[in-house]
């Protein structure tokens, strides 16, 4: 059975950006797209309130959306739900066990950044599942080629998909490279260490010490989002541990602040503590 990815479409007009770069991923792939698109005043309202302006404007979005999915590189559909956006979600899991969630981030002037933060992390706690951030500017390079997994040297487990950057580097011939920032906070583990670790997961096949790099930075966003400049990354990767998605304080987290400063494309892998 192909893959699928899941295409979220209601932050942005029709996700034009992060359908792009989803169909992009899905063509070597070979996976199937779903765009997910939510009545989101359905369940806030009975359906005698809601007007006729209303259904009409929703059956023509049902109608655009339909259009764009025909015109898509690789099959997709469109999947309308009632639901709140995580249950909505959980569903299309549970149906078409996506290799990704594909969620994308307008410009600031669109729509605030913390809105979309907030939305990833919601999804990230009740549905832990890959997921793709798509940002409005530089998601230009298609098929991603240069990868870069930020790791913080501690063992950990996947949730979902552990297969899925084997799955990635093979479908799109791509590099992927590894970076540790270290600040004053935290002991820096040696490169033997780190490669253990990524080893002991099953994520990669054999990572040489050359692809293994660290970085001294106060600012732990700052240093991976330097590293990734400094390689001229086109796909930076994350492991979020699931304590970090369930902290009160998650907007102070180095998940939600890449989700909202990262340049390029940003996949998040979600993992058990």
């Amino acid at each position: 059975m192909n893959p699928s990815l899941v295409v979220l479409t209601d932050f942005f007009d029709l996700t034009n950006r992060a359908l792009t770069y989803a169909a992009g991923l899905a063509v070597p792939l070979e996976a199937h797209l779903v765009l997910l698109h939510l009545r989101q005043d359905g369940p806030l309202s009975p359906e005698e309130f809601r007007s006729r302006r209303s259904r009409r404007a929703e059956r023509q979005t049902t109608h655009q959306l339909e259009q764009l999915a025909a015109t898509q590189p690789v099959p997709a559909e469109v999947a309308i739900s009632d639901e709140f956006l995580p249950d909505a979600v959980q569903e299309m899991v549970q149906r078409h066990h996506p290799l990704l969630l594909v969620l994308g981030r307008p410009t600031p002037a669109t729509l605030p950044p913390e809105i979309v933060t907030s939305t990833a992390m919601d999804l990230l706690r009740h549905e832990p599942h890959p997921l793709l951030i798509v940002p409005a500017n530089g998601a230009d390079t298609l098929p991603p080629r240069r990868m870069l997994l930020a790791v913080d040297g501690e063992p950990f487990h996947l949730v979902e998909h552990q297969d899925v950057m084997r799955r990635l580097l093979h479908a799109t011939q791509g590099t992927l490279d590894v970076v540790h920032v270290t600040d004053d906070e935290h002991m820096r583990p040696d490169t033997a260490t780190i490669q253990r670790t990524i080893q002991d997961t099953n994520l990669l096949p054999a990572l040489p010490e050359t692809k293994v790099h660290e970085v001294y930075q106060p600012s732990l966003v700052g240093g991976i989002l330097q590293e990734a400049a400094r390689q001229k990354t086109d796909l930076l990767v994350v492991v979020a541990r699931r304590h970090s998605l369930l902290g009160g304080l998650f907007h102070q987290s180095i998940t939600a602040q890449l989700i909202e400063e990262s340049p390029i494309p940003l996949l998040i892998l979600p993992a058990q503590d």
